[in-house]
């Protein structure tokens, strides 16, 4: 036995329309928010020229081999509000340093980044009262020492209730 239901309207080719409308309405929507959060966002600007960049790199290979042969190490913690830097050679003496830059930035935005010049401290400790946020950041340590030759390093770590997480590499992989 069949039974035949009749819901007493067809559908049309109005209401096919409207399945369409609906449809891609919801397609192009969602690609439009996403298309706005993308622009938003990170900007994706690694190097302002890269043909300069890559004409520079030679040079920069060459300045990088020539700091690791001074044996140069640092230390760099944040902890109860303060940023705090050392360097020391390879003997474990202080280096002596003009200035300190530190540049923080957030991996993925560009929203955070923040420029900080940290102050002189006792024995040799480079200072800022300045609290890192939660989450991973990365730091361009620009240093000057007297015979003006800048040492340069970057470090990528985490930060969790205002501390860093375990030592901060040396480098950048």
């Amino acid at each position: 036995m069949t039974t035949k239901i009749d819901s007493g309207k067809p559908f049309t080719g109005r209401h096919m329309i409207m399945v369409m409308v609906a449809f891609f309405g919801v397609i192009i929507s969602v690609n439009l928010l996403m298309a706005y959060y993308a622009n938003s966002t990170w900007s994706g600007l690694v190097v302002k020229n890269s043909y300069v960049a890559s004409q520079e790199f030679n040079q920069t290979v060459a300045d990088v081999k020539e700091q690791d042969a001074l044996g140069w190490k640092d230390s760099l913690e944040a902890s109860d509000g303060k940023i705090i830097f050392s360097l020391q050679d390879a003997n474990g003496t202080p280096v002596a340093i003009t200035s300190v830059k530190m540049i923080f930035r957030r991996p993925v935005t560009d929203s955070a980044d923040m420029t900080i010049d940290l102050a002189a401290g006792p024995a040799a400790v480079w200072q800022a009262a300045h609290a890192l946020s939660d989450g991973v950041w990365i730091a361009e340590i620009d240093v000057t020492s007297p015979n003006n030759k800048p040492w340069r390093d970057t470090k990528r770590f985490a930060v969790k209730d205002g501390v860093i997480q375990g030592p901060a590499p040396s480098k950048v992989d």
